[in-house]
């Protein structure tokens, strides 16, 4: 009983949170002509209940894609009809066709912000607090302690109730999928990814791992868009910073290199899974699946990181120092979005609560030893040919002080100096130049994982 009022509690905290951010302000608000995000959730709700179904994909006179086109999967409609009906009943001049483009008052943003909390209630933290209680080999208080960490990562809260989007309706229908697959639910576990898949764009990191998983069970029983987008923390944005790939090569080369990339960096840990399927090994996988497709997709947004970060908030609990380090460096990669939002001071004040959750919670600077950060394995094989390797944790140690250093000298750079006239957009390119390094470490290290830790239910850890 203890263990629920606890829960409770903390869910309490993370809803507080995130209703607090939400009274900042938003993505596009007072800028026209085409205002932000928030617009275009808005206009979709316009367009799913003002057009029929056979209309809301193409583009006519009461349809113009150009402004804010409906472009997201179906759920992602009816979802926006579904809000569009509740609209109607309190003020139908929210959602009136044409008329309502830019429609901006105190009572339209609470009640848009209430369409977010309630999906979030009702379908990312149910997931949360499910998954943390279902973790095995950890004690109860570490179970909340890792429902708290998860439900106050600022990345998702940020985006959610600042910026303004629903990504806790399709990273919550993806969890759902990651539970079906940890309690061995597989028609929960593929329905859920599929309302995730059919929710959003959500590449394919969802899907891939839980197929090879799948296979592997079977086994041991019997783009988008018109080129590399700019200022993403990925590999191809960060290059260009040295050579314009996108302004040198043809688009279908730039399609094929990116596909060549992706599929390469994601085959061995897709390989491994399938060899040796395991819950762990699947949520180790979608990690590195996910990493590899934002480094080296065609296109994504900076937002992207969330898909991501949703499967290093999953395995927190077993490497609470790296997971806390990446989830800090996927926020930083947004900050040029961030402030643009006018969402500095949330910023800032989510992350540090975060990272003090984490720090008490996991005393995070206390698991940084070869078994703790799961590179025994990986150290006892380099030892073979290096025996005085042994500084493999103080490295990255040092590492991460470097990188927390890094990320705030250029936060401070960018809200206190103005970047030179001749590179107006120096300190957002340094920014996604840095966090795309980190990431690369990251994709590596989470790879050495996947292929030396998961032999025969090695490193299990002990309940304390």
């Amino acid at each position: 009983m203890e263990k629920w009022h606890l829960m409770t509690i903390v869910v309490l905290i993370g809803l507080t949170v995130r209703w607090t951010v939400s009274l900042n302000s938003y993505s596009g608000a007072g800028k026209p002509p085409m205002f932000g995000d928030y617009e275009a959730q808005r206009h979709w709700q316009e367009i799913t209940f003002n057009l029929p179904v056979k209309q809301w994909y193409f583009n006519s006179s009461d349809n113009n894609l150009q402004y804010w086109g409906l472009d997201y999967p179906p759920l992602t409609a009816y979802h926006s009809l579904l809000c569009a009906y509740v609209a109607k009943f309190i003020n139908p001049d929210w959602i009136e066709l044409h008329s309502s483009r830019g429609y901006e008052s105190q009572a339209h943003k609470l009640f848009m912000r209430t369409t977010v909390f309630i999906a979030d209630l009702l379908i990312y933290i149910p997931a949360v607090v499910l998954y943390c209680c279902c973790l095995k080999e950890i004690s109860t208080k570490k179970k909340i302690a890792n429902a708290l960490c998860i439900l106050l990562y600022p990345g998702l809260i940020l985006i959610d109730y600042g910026h303004f989007q629903y990504n806790s309706v399709s990273l919550g229908f993806a969890l759902w999928g990651v539970l079906g697959v940890s309690c061995d639910w597989d028609l929960l576990g593929s329905l859920a990814f599929c309302l995730a898949i059919n929710y959003k764009q959500m590449e394919l990191y969802h899907s891939l791992p839980f197929f090879c998983f799948l296979l592997g069970k079977c086994f041991k029983k019997g783009l988008k868009g018109k080129g590399f987008k700019d200022k993403v923390a990925n590999i191809w944005c960060s290059f260009s910073v040295f050579l314009k790939i996108k302004d040198i090569l043809p688009h279908h080369i730039q399609i094929i290199i990116s596909f060549c990339f992706t599929f390469l960096s994601l085959l061995p840990a897709c390989i491994k899974l399938t060899l040796q399927p395991s819950p762990k090994g699947f949520r180790f996988t979608l990690v590195s699946c996910a990493l590899s497709f934002f480094l080296f997709s065609f296109q994504v947004h900076e937002k992207s990181i969330l898909l991501v970060s949703l499967p290093v908030c999953l395995v927190l609990s077993e490497i609470p120092f790296m997971s806390t380090w990446f989830l800090l460096v996927s926020t930083f990669s947004m900050l040029p979005l961030l402030l643009k939002d006018e969402l500095l001071m949330p910023s800032v004040v989510t992350t540090m609560a975060f990272f003090i959750a984490c720090a008490i919670s996991f005393s995070i600077f206390e698991k940084t030893s070869e078994e703790e950060l799961h590179l025994k394995s990986f150290s006892i094989s380099l030892r073979k040919y290096l025996p005085c390797f042994t500084f493999l944790p103080r490295i990255i140690q040092y590492l991460f002080l470097i990188s927390v250093i890094t990320m705030v000298l250029l936060t401070l750079i960018t809200v206190t100096l103005e970047p030179p006239q001749k590179l107006p957009d120096l300190f957002s390119v340094l920014i996604c130049f840095v966090s795309c390094l980190n990431f690369l470490f990251f994709l590596v290290y989470f790879n050495i994982i996947i292929m030396w830790d998961f032999k025969n239910g090695r490193n299990q850890k002990k309940i304390n």
